[in-house]
């Protein structure tokens, strides 16, 4: 009896701890979760309704263009599915400029403009380093996922992305790749340097 006793208490401790095997955040993915929950307003964005076509490396969107690395799964299921998409950045970009200048000059000389859209026109760029944050993603119907935007005319610099995805249909044991499918895009966040 104290035998079994013994191993079952060593079992259920051996369990405890290999479960609870969880990396902490790194400090700019932290302040990306506190920006998350901050800031966080539920909004649906329409996926993308025109031509997509796939190729190893890049999707094409009626006429502009993104890259990726083929072997970024989460990646590549985001663009085939058109849950990300040129021109729903290009306006986001814009949308953050207006919601966020102060200066009404800017903002007057943006009115002036034949194509307001053209200064924040997002094509040719690269999304790449996608992954889960899982702090975030403890709803079985929603997803929290990070990815890289590199685009050539920033130089070395890219930006990270947040994006909540939302799938009333999921349940716990949804893989992503199904999850992605029948999702919808509920939050798209640019990361903040302050």
């Amino acid at each position: 009896m104290k035998l079994l006793y013994t191993l079952s208490l060593s079992l259920l401790l051996s369990m405890n701890l290999f479960g609870q095997k969880s990396e902490k955040p790194s400090p700019r993915e932290q302040a990306n979760i506190e920006q998350y929950k901050k800031e966080y307003k539920k909004k649906n964005y329409k996926k993308f309704e025109g031509k997509i076509t796939v190729t190893n490396t890049q999707v094409q969107f009626d006429d502009k263009f993104f890259y990726y690395d083929k072997s970024d799964k989460i990646m590549s299921s985001l663009l085939k599915e058109g849950l990300l998409y040129p021109q729903l950045l290009t306006d986001y970009q814009m949308q953050k400029f207006l919601d966020e200048t102060t200066d009404k000059t800017q903002k007057r000389f943006l009115k002036l403009q034949k194509d307001p859209r053209a200064g924040f026109d997002v094509n040719n760029v690269k999304l790449s380093n996608t992954s889960e944050i899982s702090p975030l993603s403890s709803n079985p119907k929603t997803k929290v996922i990070k990815f890289t935007y590199k685009d050539s005319k920033l130089g070395n610099n890219s930006i990270v992305y947040l994006i909540e995805l939302t799938n009333k249909s999921a349940v716990k044991e949804t893989s992503l790749e199904d999850f992605i499918k029948g999702a919808t895009l509920t939050y798209l966040q640019q990361e903040r340097f302050d």
